[in-house]
């Protein structure tokens, strides 16, 4: 799944002023937007593991990358072209952690 966040989004006065970063929790929004897209909603989808390791800017496009890894766990990759901007795992409410 693609996205982009624009400019004009909510969530960036503030996040920083005079160079405004796509808030962590944005991103992770649309990762579980992801996953939803693919088995419908989850509810008490939990993120035990995530890793932030480059900054995502208004306007950048990001593709997120889901690997099944079976009964209600995905691990999940948020690129921007070839550079890795979050990572981490996602586990359904019954899965083990």
């Amino acid at each position: 799944m693609r996205f982009v966040i624009d400019s004009d989004h909510p969530c960036l006065p503030g996040h920083f002023p005079g160079r405004p970063l796509v808030p962590g929790v944005v991103v992770l929004e649309r990762v579980i937007a992801a996953i939803e897209a693919e088995h419908g909603p989850l509810p008490g989808l939990r993120l035990p593991q995530v890793k932030f390791v480059q900054p995502l800017l208004p306007q950048q496009s990001a593709q997120i990358e889901l690997d099944a890894l079976g009964a209600g766990r995905w691990r999940f990759r948020v690129m921007r072209e070839a550079e890795l901007i979050a990572s981490g795992e996602a586990v359904a409410d019954g899965a083990g952690a």
